[in-house]
């Protein structure tokens, strides 16, 4: 028998040596590289934390009102921004205000890079402002106290900006989201388009086997422990807590993956960490006061869809008040907030359709295939498409007509119909939905609304118990000194500061560091022990995915079955055989509004002149396509600038809009009988009209079908058989009527 042996020189076992070699030298450079990037992450934290008002904007901002001086104090501030060099601003567009999120991190993130939603608004021309915070909260701060805050930082935005063609658009982020929609809510006459990003608006809504983030206050037992957090901390929660679960959500990605990322790629990551790091480990505390209202009205409690959130002044907050266009955008790769959670809302508010149009509302969602909760408002991806289309395309969104639409977007190419009519590199359009849309993504038996409701009973008497049995003898035995050592002592805080310049070991790495940095010999891409690294690194995030799994399994498991026993249900006073519904009835003061309102819209069929004659054909045709394309808004535009007459407002046409296509909806038939009526005697306008008409409705492609159909009603209805000449200019919808 022989045997081949690897010993020979050249042969396969000097190549494995070398192999070893090389790797091991690559791998002994990178784990030094990687602990001065943690070195140099410790000293940013500490350089940044130590600041008074910290972020991680990338942009120059003008300090408009400092939330500290107001009478009712906040630790709120609002700033311009200041458009970057070559960045031209029209300062008749309406202007954008972006509110970041209060959830544990410090602010900035709305625009902490260029490819960002400020950078987005700024690209297309629109003023920007920012609303941010600074770390402490001022004593006695409340979240109602901070929206009245951001309503006067709304009206002043508003004030400096008086020949805007609109209203503020307000994108808030995450729980940004909810607090922007409670304001809106309450003071719905401040607000221009509203868009939603990542928001837990109804914090029960989900589906078995996913997201389980939402079990967790009935797991733990309710609200009371963060009371005694509150209480541990002096009366202020730290936000360092809200960090970690969110952390606690992805624990491959916490334990292994972003560390290991760094360290497999340690020439090239560390700019992009470090900026990210700078704003993760940017702890913010909130007042016990805050954090408890959040915690019980809107996670365990659910109060904001359900219309149960009450202000000291004794107003419900409704979402049905909010009067402005409200954009959500999700995702299903997002599992601190899911689509159920951030549309569930809907199915709460409304009945249908027809229900979202008699509040006059107009919604529109988008949900995104993949990315996690912080690519909504982080991803330079996401800014380039999603929110750079909101933002270009804001006007449309604007003046839709009511009803309820899903955004798409196809990528613009050169086969793509009127592509010069498309603002960026993507076409977007607003397709009609219906409420069956929503349902279809998944959402609560009756069964899981039992069960999430004896969780909020049980949370509602720990909390009671706590407050009158424990929460005493805590805060006399906290002190502030107590209360700020255990902040400092918190495990995300400490893993900053055991690996910064304060640890003496460490100074021995940056100067190891530095000498690597001239000698580096990194390994080949083909050298196997790499390889098998890579596949070590897979293991290990299988490993941890699993055990996340199998840990999400059982506690829904628990939770399902502890909540759903009907013997704890009839203990706790809830009907084990309901049927709960958490949705609203129209109210009979809005019921009486509103068919006062058809009264006067049906009075008003037959009056008009060219301009509702032609916007009525226009919605009655388009309707039939059941969506809005943007390259159409971009034709009636052109046509409006090329036509010389007086101008309506914005305000003016959405409203002209909205009129005509109610009249529409009460008695299309009646409405259509009644345009020979409203024509003008010269039937060169009219031959105009339909030139305008016909470049509208063919700028997203060729009119066929029911469209064409109804195109050709109209023209009988014009009474009018051929083109308009050459030498007659278009007819604008928007202009006034002479």
């Amino acid at each position: 028998m022989s045997m081949e042996t690897p010993v020979l020189p050249g042969g396969p076992l000097s190549g494995l040596v070398s192999s070893a070699v090389e790797y091991m030298i690559d791998a002994g450079q990178r784990s030094v590289l990687f602990l001065d990037i943690m070195r140099r992450r410790g000293d940013q934290y500490n350089e940044h934390v130590a600041k008074t008002a910290p972020h991680v904007l990338q942009y120059a901002a003008e300090l408009i009102i400092d939330g500290r001086k107001l009478d009712d104090p906040v630790n709120y501030a609002l700033v311009r921004i200041i458009p970057p060099k070559g960045v031209e601003i029209d300062l008749e567009r309406r202007p954008f205000i972006v509110v970041d999120p209060r959830a544990g991190h410090g602010p900035g993130i709305g625009g902490f890079k260029a490819d960002s939603e400020i950078g987005v608004a700024l690209k297309a021309g629109h003023p920007c402002y920012f609303i941010g915070f600074l770390p402490e909260p001022m004593p006695g701060q409340t979240i109602e106290r901070i929206a009245r805050a951001e309503a006067l930082f709304i009206e002043k935005v508003i004030s400096l900006h008086p020949r805007a063609d609109g209203k503020p658009c307000v994108i808030g982020n995450c729980q940004a989201g909810w607090a922007v929609m409670i304001l809106a809510s309450l003071r719905p006459e401040l607000f221009g388009p509203l868009i939603i990003a990542g928001a837990p608006l109804a914090y029960w809504a989900g589906v078995h086997g996913k997201y389980p983030m939402r079990y967790s206050g009935g797991l733990l037992g309710g609200s009371w422990l963060t009371a005694f957090a509150s209480d541990l901390g002096g009366g202020k929660f730290d936000g360092a807590w809200l960090v970690q679960n969110f952390e606690n959500q992805n624990p491959s990605n916490t334990l292994w993956t972003k560390q290991y990322n760094v360290y497999s790629k340690a020439d090239s990551e560390a700019d992009r960490y470090l900026e990210f790091e700078r704003w993760w480990g940017g702890h913010v505390n909130l007042n016990a006061e805050e954090i408890q209202f959040i915690v019980d009205e809107l996670f365990v409690g659910n109060n904001l869809a359900a219309g149960k959130i009450e202000m000291s002044d004794g107003r419900k907050v409704d979402l049905r008040n909010i009067r402005s266009p409200i954009v959500v955008f999700c995702s299903k790769g997002d599992n601190i907030t899911p689509p159920q959670q951030a549309l569930g809302w809907i199915l709460d508010c409304y009945a249908d359709v027809d229900e979202i149009r008699a509040y006059g509302q107009t919604i529109v969602y988008t949900v995104h295939e993949s990315v996690g909760h912080l690519g909504i408002f982080v991803s330079g991806g996401v800014a380039k498409k999603e929110h750079a289309e909101f933002s270009e395309n804001i006007d449309l969104i604007d003046v839709l007509p009511p009803g309820l639409y899903e955004a798409t977007f196809e990528a613009r190419g050169t086969d793509t119909t009127n592509a010069d009519l498309a603002l960026g590199n993507w076409v977007m359009r607003c397709e009609a939905r219906t409420l069956d849309d929503i349902r279809a993504m998944g959402g609560n038996s009756p069964e899981d609304e039992r069960r999430f409701a004896a969780a909020k009973r049980v949370s509602e008497i720990n909390l009671a118990a706590y407050r009158k049995i424990v929460q005493p003898w805590i805060r006399k035995m906290v002190t502030p000194e107590m209360a700020e050592t255990m902040r400092h002592l918190h495990p995300l805080r400490l893993q900053y500061e055991a690996f910064s310049s304060k640890n003496p070991l460490m100074s021995a790495v940056k100067s190891v560091a530095d000498g690597i940095e001239d000698n580096r010999k990194p390994v080949s891409k083909d050298n196997p022990f790499l390889a098998f690294q890579e596949q070590m690194s897979r293991q290990i995030v299988h490993a941890l995915d699993s055990w996340r799994d199998a840990t999400e399994a059982l506690s829904e498991m628990v939770f399902l079955n502890v909540y759903g026993s009907p013997a704890l249900q009839t203990a706790l006073g809830i009907d084990p055989n309901s049927e709960p519904s958490r949705r609203r009835e129209m109210s009979a003061e809005h019921r009486v509004m509103l068919d006062k309102r058809i009264a006067e819209l049906k009075s008003k069929i037959s009056e008009g002149s060219l301009r509702e004659a032609s916007l009525r054909s226009l919605l009655y045709i388009g309707s039939a396509r059941g969506m809005v394309d943007e390259r159409s808004i971009e034709a009636l535009r052109q046509v409006r600038r090329e036509h010389s007459g007086p101008q309506l407002t914005l305000a003016e046409f959405k409203m002209l809009v909205r009129e005509q296509f109610f009249i529409l909806l009460l008695d299309q038939e009646a409405a259509l009988a009644a345009i020979p009526r409203m024509l003008p005697e010269d039937m060169n306008q009219r031959r105009a009209v339909l030139v305008a008409m016909r470049s509208v409705l063919s700028a997203s492609g060729e009119i066929t079908g029911e469209r064409a159909r109804r195109l050709q009603r109209i023209v009988a209805l014009f009474g009018v058989e051929e083109e308009a000449p050459s030498n007659v200019a278009p007819f604008d919808p928007k202009a006034r009527a002479s």
